[in-house]
């Protein structure tokens, strides 16, 4: 039963190394100068991979159960202090999820500065000038003038 649970922790890890994969081309992607056309298919795909994981950890929380341990961190623990190759694969599951998790955490921040250049960017478009004849409105027309 120990060699599902192995099995499973080299699958996840996997996983967790294609989403990095993904989370490196979203940073290279957001860093550029127009990221709209290759984000959609980024977020497509780590979906996808979120999805995976999902099932894997299920997976993972089943098998857990199955040997007599607890879901989550706690069981896993427990298992990987009795095999030597849970233990090893167990590390490198969560070293590999902390580099993911930085990436993340570098990305959000780089979708942050973008949203804040936008939303300067529109302020600096959006200036109060007073209306003066002949200027065209919101709408692409010449306004009509009252009182004339």
């Amino acid at each position: 039963m120990k060699d599902a649970l192995l099995a499973t922790l080299i699958e996840e890890y996997s996983t967790v190394e294609a989403f990095a994969s993904i989370l490196a081309l979203e940073s290279r992607t957001l860093a550029s100068a127009s990221p709209m056309e290759d984000l959609p298919s980024i977020v497509e795909k780590k979906t996808e991979l979120i999805g995976v994981l999902a099932r894997l950890e299920a997976a993972r929380d089943t098998q857990l159960a199955e040997l007599g341990y607890p879901a989550g961190w706690s069981g896993m623990e427990l298992a990987a202090s009795t095999d030597t190759r849970v233990a090893a694969q167990w590390t490198l599951l969560q070293k590999s999820a902390e580099r993911a998790r930085r990436a993340n955490t570098n990305n959000g921040e780089l979708i942050r500065v973008r949203m804040d250049y936008n939303q300067r960017a529109l302020a600096a478009l959006q200036v109060n000038m007073p209306r003066k004849a002949n200027f065209y409105g919101p709408d692409g027309r010449i306004p009509a003038h009252s009182g004339v």
